[in-house]
């Protein structure tokens, strides 16, 4: 079966998906942090990039 080709739209990007190793890398290098801080970021905080932006500067200083 075909994709339905009505059903178009953009990533969602206000989220982090940490089930995608690929994403918790980018949020790791854009931060500065270890995939293993982020991992724990997104455990704690939930998958909302902007707070965990923000957690993740506040983690840096």
């Amino acid at each position: 079966m075909s994709d339905d080709k009505t059903k178009v739209g953009g990533a969602d990007r206000r989220t982090v998906a940490g089930d995608e190793p690929y994403e918790v890398e980018y949020f790791a290098r854009k931060h500065g942090l270890h995939a293993d801080q982020a991992r724990d970021l997104i455990a704690r905080i939930g998958n909302n990039r902007v707070e965990l932006d923000k957690a993740a500067e506040q983690l840096k200083a």
